[in-house]
């Protein structure tokens, strides 16, 4: 039963975040990613509360943020600050269909930041995995014109490829944090709300956004950065083996693919999907178990 329903918690996480680069596109058809960022930080910000307040935990936030100050306010300078305004302007540069499996590659810069910053062993695998997710990058970043190496953006894929970079040192400084995660990604976002906030104003004019642009953005903020992150966790927690639910996390970057072309028309090309599938097979042969 609780492998059933970490499944359909695991399922309904894909599928949201499945939609989110188009949200992205269209969201920054009516914002600027900084302007983006804040009004999608707010949202979240609100629904994280909401969430933490229906599990009964907001009596933690205080005492969870007095014994690590310092420490929280750099997660939360890193993700959500940082990770997603450069994310935002990623996405704002480049094609949806290029900036999405690009970030996708995330899960393999993980494991070798790890190697460098928690002393893990990378495996022979893990090598094989790497080669391959950023053989996939290079593919999808040149349209498949690997030895011209020309970019149509190239500060766009350098911001994306950053944001795997910023993505996987969050999630490093998070490896040993013993706080419940909601409070710890809460904590974040509200450490972080004063400075999107205030950059937005000094940078951005917020007259004349239509009400498509804020439904927009709180989509984004609702299940990018908040919600479907907690319909994640329940997910890996019920399930009793994790495999079950983080292989599900395979067919979004393709429902994605598709909702990009059906949804706001952008032209998927052949090599994106040849670059992703590589990414794809990097990530399950990192997967798998290395033989006692």
């Amino acid at each position: 039963m609780n492998d059933r329903l970490a499944i359909s918690y695991g399922l309904a996480a894909v599928l949201l975040w499945s939609t989110v680069a188009t949200a992205f596109k269209i969201t920054l058809t009516y914002m600027d990613p900084i302007q983006m960022l804040a009004a999608a930080s707010v949202v979240s910000t609100l629904s994280l509360i909401a969430v933490a307040g229906w599990q009964g935990k907001l009596n933690q936030l205080s005492s969870t943020f007095a014994k690590r100050p310092l420490y929280y306010l750099m997660l939360g300078l890193i993700n959500p600050f940082i990770y997603y305004l450069v994310l935002f302007k990623a996405y704002d540069l480049l094609p949806a269909s290029l900036a999405q499996p690009i970030n996708y590659s995330w899960a393999i810069t993980l494991t070798l930041m790890a190697a460098i910053f928690l002393g893990q062993k990378i495996r022979k695998q893990d090598w094989i995995a790497a080669g391959l997710g950023y053989i996939g990058v290079v593919i999808i970043a040149t349209k498949g014109d690997i030895f011209g190496l020309q970019f149509d953006s190239p500060l766009g894929v350098g911001l994306a490829l950053l944001s795997t970079l910023l993505w996987a040192g969050y999630w490093i400084l998070n490896a040993k944090n013993q706080a419940d995660p909601v409070i710890g990604l809460l904590l974040g976002f509200l450490l972080s709300l004063p400075f999107s906030i205030s950059l937005s104003l000094y940078t951005s004019d917020w007259q004349g956004i239509p009400w498509q642009g804020w439904l927009a953005v709180s989509y984004v903020g609702l299940f990018e950065m908040g919600i479907t992150f907690v319909l994640w966790l329940n997910a890996v927690k019920l399930a009793s083996n994790a495999a079950k639910v983080s292989n599900l996390i395979f067919i979004s970057p393709f429902i994605s693919l598709i909702l990009l072309a059906t949804i706001i028309g952008e032209q998927i090309h052949p090599t994106t999907l040849i670059g992703l599938v590589m990414i794809v097979i990097g990530l399950v042969i990192q997967q798998r178990k290395s033989k006692a």
